[in-house]
């Protein structure tokens, strides 16, 4: 199953894509010959408790789900499975954010938080990593992202390597067009943002470039 994990609709603040467009362009790559099942809506700063895509996913046999990109201490984070409990005890409009914190609070709310696009500059992983922070809690980072500049994918590559994490790829897409780019293959289908969550956890995934589906 092919899922692109890291995707902002018009709800994120700089992204000028819908969920219905998405589910448009989805259909579109796979008459083209790619394989695609769904993607999820990390939008920036905010987790929209009150959105449900369900019709949307239905009627376009696209699986939708919602996750939510937080900005830390130690960079941007992904995260996955959030739960109304989570949401009371983390602030997500919060820029600074500590992403220790929020890992172990993520954990014990069923869900799971991840660096997203760890080479970037500035606001990568690869700045904090050596700064003394507990990073135990990291195992997963995303390694493909779809809007990386020149030398953010080979920095995350040789953190992956250096560290031993497992790596997921997104396209971070904020237009419809760039979605898909990059996403990660399970081994087992994911439905849900539980399937989601539990499948991270279970480690049986890989990222993957659309160009690898056909």
């Amino acid at each position: 199953m092919f899922l692109d994990l890291h995707t902002h609709s018009v709800s994120s603040d700089d992204s000028k894509a819908t969920a219905e467009q998405y589910a448009k362009w989805v259909s579109i790559l796979r008459r083209k010959g790619y394989i695609m099942d769904g993607f999820v809506l990390t939008e920036h700063r905010k987790f929209d408790l009150d959105m449900n895509y369900m019709k949307i996913a239905k009627e376009s046999d696209v699986i939708i789900l919602r996750g939510s990109e937080l900005d830390t201490n130690y960079g941007h984070f992904l995260v996955y499975g959030v739960t109304y409990e989570l949401t009371r005890l983390i602030d997500f409009s919060n820029v600074g954010l500590d992403a220790v914190d929020l890992m172990r609070v993520s954990s014990a709310c069923g869900a799971i938080a991840i660096p997203a696009h760890p080479g970037r500059f500035g606001i990568g992983l690869c700045e904090y990593i050596e700064n003394g922070a507990d990073f135990s809690g990291v195992k997963i980072v995303e390694h493909l992202n779809g809007s990386n500049r020149p030398g953010e994918q080979e920095r995350a590559e040789n953190l992956i390597k250096e560290y031993g994490y497992r790596a997921v790829g997104g396209s971070d897409s904020h237009i419809v067009s760039s979605l898909g780019i990059c996403m990660t293959e399970f081994d087992t289908p994911v439905y849900s943002e539980t399937d989601l969550v539990r499948e991270l956890r279970n480690g049986k995934f890989r990222a993957v470039k659309l160009s690898d589906t056909l």
